[in-house]
């Protein structure tokens, strides 16, 4: 049974950057596209990134496109979100999931089905 742990979350001034990571248990990671979700206080969740299993496929929201990046490294079974510029509507709890099912069609790429939900990382962005 794959089992996903965040880490690297924190406290960071508006401007700064953080790299959050998504390590995997259980199963090897390489079989699994990851996604990367935040969700703010009274807010829904959003589905910020994803990644497909070699690593060469991802997408992101229109909310981080271009400051964030996620990357994989299957050798270290991490999945890595690397967020700069961060700025205050940043600040939520981050989640990976594995996606069950993932397309590339038109040079569009998605995930879906997502499951083996991490417990999440705390990101405040605040002077």
């Amino acid at each position: 049974q794959l089992q996903l742990v965040e880490s690297g979350g924190g406290l960071v001034q508006p401007g700064g950057s953080l790299r959050l990571s998504c390590a995997a248990s259980g199963v090897s990671l390489h079989i699994f596209a990851i996604g990367w979700f935040r969700q703010a206080p009274g807010k829904e969740r959003e589905e910020i990134s994803c990644i497909n299993t070699s690593g060469d496929k991802t997408n992101y929201a229109d909310s981080v496109k271009g400051r964030f990046t996620i990357s994989r490294d299957n050798g270290k079974k991490t999945v890595y979100l690397q967020m700069n510029t961060l700025k205050p509507e940043d600040t939520a709890v981050y989640y990976c999931a594995a996606a069950q099912r993932d397309t590339y069609y038109s040079g569009s790429y998605s995930c879906d089905d997502f499951h083996s939900w991490g417990q999440g990382t705390q990101v405040t962005v605040s002077s």
